[in-house]
């Protein structure tokens, strides 16, 4: 589901927050952003992102920053706990029977893992890996991240294009225990909203204070 959305006055920056689900969009952020809903997936996320960010550049109408924020899932970090993230990369990409490393878009000059803007104080950071899959039980052993979503890295990419710094804020949804039902995923998704909405709490105070 593409909504349509202004950027918003945060922290006294120029905001444009993306969202994918309208599961993880709860009564505590409601009351404070109106996200840009681009759907689930990398695909959704970037066709999204890209023209919102076209049209507002020819409106001379870019933000000064956009946050990635939802949920994700890890077998490592703490179940309802909200991270930033430091990194990402993505995992469905894999072009290695040609000599590429595996995660590295061929003839592109990126790194395979790329840094994001972590700016709240006390706010655990972690490392993110996105792809088109849903990730449960033994799969976690295969990737080099901490937690996995489906479309940060595609939203940084659409960013990128316009020199716009984003920043990933994510709570962990599931990956304790093995995926069965799509309640093993939403469980935690009220949890997550109260947190989420008190970390962008933390993100306005951080925006408006001055860097040393």
């Amino acid at each position: 589901m593409t909504g349509e959305t202004g950027i918003e006055t945060f922290g006294g920056r120029r905001v444009l927050f993306v969202m994918a689900a309208p599961a993880e969009y709860g009564p505590a952020l409601r009351a404070r952003i109106r996200p840009l809903m681009t759907g689930i997936g990398p695909i959704e996320a970037a066709v999204a992102v890209a023209s919102t960010l076209a049209m507002l550049k020819l409106r001379s109408e870019l933000p000064d920053l956009v946050v990635s924020l939802g949920s994700a899932g890890s077998a490592r970090l703490e179940q309802g706990a909200i991270y930033q993230a430091s990194h990402v990369s993505w995992r469905d990409i894999d072009a290695s029977a040609l000599g590429f490393p595996k995660g590295a878009t061929p003839h592109l000059d990126m790194p395979v893992e790329m840094p994001l803007e972590t700016p709240i104080p006390g706010v655990p950071t972690a490392r993110l890996s996105t792809g088109a899959d849903v990730v449960s039980g033994a799969a976690y052993r295969g990737i080099d991240a901490d937690m996995v979503d489906m479309e940060t890295f595609a939203i940084l990419r659409a960013c990128q294009r316009h020199a716009i710094p984003l920043v990933g804020l994510r709570g962990i949804s599931d990956g304790a225990a093995e995926l069965h039902r799509f309640d093993d995923w939403t469980a935690l998704l009220p949890m997550i909203d109260e947190r989420l909405a008190a970390t962008l709490d933390r993100l306005a105070d951080a925006l408006q204070t001055p860097a040393s």
